[in-house]
């Protein structure tokens, strides 16, 4: 019996992505490092210290770096990011997004955010959703991000309610990996190609209904 929905932010709510792209390549260009928009895919559904690790990689410098100035590179970074999203509003909540949220509570159901983002509580409430949310998992809290199942698994914590009775959305192959390891039923909005192995899947977000979702979960 399914209890619970939980969602990634970015790519499933609203759409940061492209501040996140920016915000790394001003960092990368900044330290000699070339970063385009092709690199950037790997870095979706990803956390921050680990999406910084790819990038010293891909520039053959992760170990010029200390541990330290490697936080500080994460911090300057996301002080970037933060100014970026200053101006998202309503507006910028992906289609079908706020009625589907609205149908899922409507119906008793919980509801959940597992994002990699830190500022994710922040970004709700310039969406204006912040009070929808059951539960807000902290990726700070958690040991390893996406495509580890921690985040997934903090949030059925938070919401009391066992995994395989959580519903999980996500844009990325590394969150969908992420809940099948939860042990949850995976939803994939976007790509098809890296979302192959949702076990419901739909090219954007308006396509997502509350009875769709649940009667391919039945199925």
């Amino acid at each position: 019996m399914i209890k619970a929905f939980i969602f990634d932010l970015d790519g499933v709510i609203t759409d940061t992505a492209e501040y996140h792209y920016l915000a790394w390549k001003a960092l990368a260009e900044e330290i000699g490092i070339t970063f385009d928009r092709e690199f950037n895919e790997k870095l979706k559904g990803v956390g921050r210290m680990d999406s910084l690790e790819r990038i010293l990689e891909l520039g053959k410098t992760q170990h010029d770096f200390t541990l330290g100035e490697k936080e500080q590179l994460a911090t300057k970074k996301n002080d970037h990011y933060k100014q970026l999203i200053t101006n998202i509003t309503h507006e910028d909540i992906l289609p079908g997004i706020e009625e589907l949220l609205k149908e899922i509570k409507k119906n008793g159901y919980l509801l959940g955010l597992a994002s990699a983002s830190k500022n994710a509580p922040e970004v709700l409430r310039s969406l204006g959703l912040y009070e929808q949310f059951d539960c807000i998992a902290d990726a700070a809290a958690v040991e390893k991000s996406k495509p580890a199942p921690d985040i997934f698994l903090l949030a059925a914590s938070m919401l009391k309610v066992e995994p395989s009775q959580c519903i999980g959305i996500e844009d990325a192959e590394s969150g969908i990996e992420a809940i099948h390891s939860a042990g949850m039923f995976a939803v994939g909005v976007g790509d098809e190609e890296s979302l192959k192995s949702a076990d419901y899947y739909v090219s954007n977000t308006t396509e997502l209904s509350l009875e769709n979702i649940l009667n391919a979960r039945k199925s």
